[in-house]
């Protein structure tokens, strides 16, 4: 029988998850702990409920020492915890039934000849992209664990799989390691991969050529399913509706379904909360930034790959240099390369340094002030002459804000120069400003990947 205890036990839970979530990046603490909860305590044990086995696993091993001490300085007479595995399945009622979403319509008489023309029925799977030069960091740890645990329980476990975080961090790199292990596995196996800007192209295409039922087919024969880019979806409404009926369809006969974005699900906008709940249903895992070990680790192996010898100093200096984006330092590695075999002799270190220099200001120069006002407004969706308002509104400041703050960071602007443009402000204004969004930059993932989407369209 359980036993009484003083405190409630979900009172104790939300009182324990106020310092976990002190103790743990927010990424971490929304992927783990959002779907956790107390079942009951009994003789000086918690049993914690947790959503599935790769979840409890990963808990126990990472956080079990961190969640007994929060527990215990709230009711000191608390020894252990249980994990009780407990999913919280797709609502069966909310699904919609294959037999209605796929029904094949009278006029349709298109041959398979004509299907195979119009569709793209290759895996379009990249041979380079495996799990054997995927470097792992604590950046990418979990997303890393979770996939390779897909390949272990195709369609049994963590389904979907939703891989988010910012552009050029791997993601496409670790979904399409995906496909080839399975394809290793079983070359029978049928697998696609895609983008969902193909997927909406074949949608409309279909639409036009009133080639529905092909469409729906196509997406449903597979056993795995692999979509990068799923934050294109947004403010799409037809193609969030076709979508939804193929995830259902995969879904139902226990099909892999994996997704990518470049933000979570919940930051989505304009997604369909149907859809949300079921990319949330699944698995997340969040790709962050990379330190500056796994920035030497990554420097080290590509470089290794290229057979191009590059001295320890050189190393150090781009991983310090570079610290955002994977897919940059791979672009510069190859700036590097390209030169030194132009040249047919290593490159010093200072030569190093003067060609960073010189590509890294090389786009920025060609960005005005006002290419820069425009690219955050339309972001933001506000007008342009919004930002230079002295309006207290959070819609107007925040975007005001980080055009401050990437003229500063990009363009080394002055304080005085960057408040001079934005109507004479203070030159403290600006650096309160800066200070604020250089903070929030790393703890917010969804201001970090709306930055570096500002970023890579200014520079594009």
């Amino acid at each position: 029988m359980e036993t009484e205890n003083i405190f409630d036990v979900d009172k104790l839970w939300r009182k324990a998850l106020v310092e976990i979530e002190l103790l743990v990046s927010r990424a971490n603490f929304v992927t783990w702990f959002q779907n956790t909860k107390i079942n009951y305590l009994k003789d000086g044990v918690i049993f914690l409920n947790v959503p599935n086995s790769f979840a409890k696993e990963w808990i126990q091993k990472k956080y079990d020492k961190f969640i007994l001490k929060s527990l215990r300085r709230i009711d000191p007479s608390i020894r252990s915890i249980d994990y009780i595995i407990h999913s919280n399945p797709i609502d069966t009622e909310r699904r919609a039934p294959i037999k209605q979403v796929f029904k094949k319509t009278e006029d349709t008489q298109d041959t398979q000849l004509e299907f195979t023309e119009f569709y793209e029925t290759k895996d379009s799977l990249n041979p380079k992209y495996v799990f054997d030069n995927f470097i792992i960091g604590s950046f990418n740890e979990l997303a890393h664990a979770a996939a390779i645990a897909v390949t272990k329980k195709l369609g049994l476990a963590y389904n979907p799989l939703f891989i988010y975080g910012g552009v050029g961090l791997g993601k496409t790199h670790l979904l399409q390691a995906i496909g080839n292990e399975i394809k290793k596995q079983n070359q029978n196996t049928r697998i696609k991969y895609t983008t969902t800007e193909r997927f909406t192209n074949e949608y409309i295409q279909s639409l036009k050529t009133n080639r529905m039922y092909e469409f729906k087919n196509n997406y449903i024969q597979y056993d795995l399913l692999i979509i990068d880019d799923i934050q294109f979806l947004a403010k799409k409404t037809k193609t969030q509706e076709e979508f939804f009926h193929v995830f259902n369809a995969l879904y139902e006969n226990n099909k892999q379904i994996i997704l990518s974005s470049d933000r979570s699900p919940k930051s989505i906008p304009d997604l369909e909360e149907r859809l949300r709940s079921r990319f949330e249903g699944g698995m997340m895992a969040d790709v962050s930034e990379p330190e500056y070990e796994s920035r030497v680790a990554i420097l080290s192996s590509k470089a290794q790959e290229k057979n191009f010898d590059l001295s320890k100093e050189a190393i150090d200096y781009i991983a310090s240099s570079i610290k955002n984006n994977i897919r940059e330092l791979e672009g510069f590695l190859n700036i590097l390369l390209a030169q030194s075999r132009l040249l047919n002799r290593s490159l010093s270190i200072n030569e190093i340094e003067d060609l960073f220099k010189k590509t890294s200001t090389k786009s920025k120069k060609k960005v005005t002030f006002n290419q820069i006002i425009k690219t955050i407004s339309d972001f933001y969706e506000i007008k342009e002459q919004n930002i230079f308002e002295k309006s207290r509104k959070k819609e107007f400041v925040l975007p005001r804000q980080v055009a401050m703050y990437i003229l500063r960071k990009d363009f080394n602007g002055s304080y005085p120069y960057i408040g001079q443009k934005f109507g004479g402000k203070d030159h403290t204004t600006v650096m309160h400003a800066c200070e604020k969004i250089s903070k929030d930059n790393k703890n917010d993932q969804k201001l970090k990947n709306d930055i570096q989407m500002i970023r890579d369209c200014l520079y594009k």
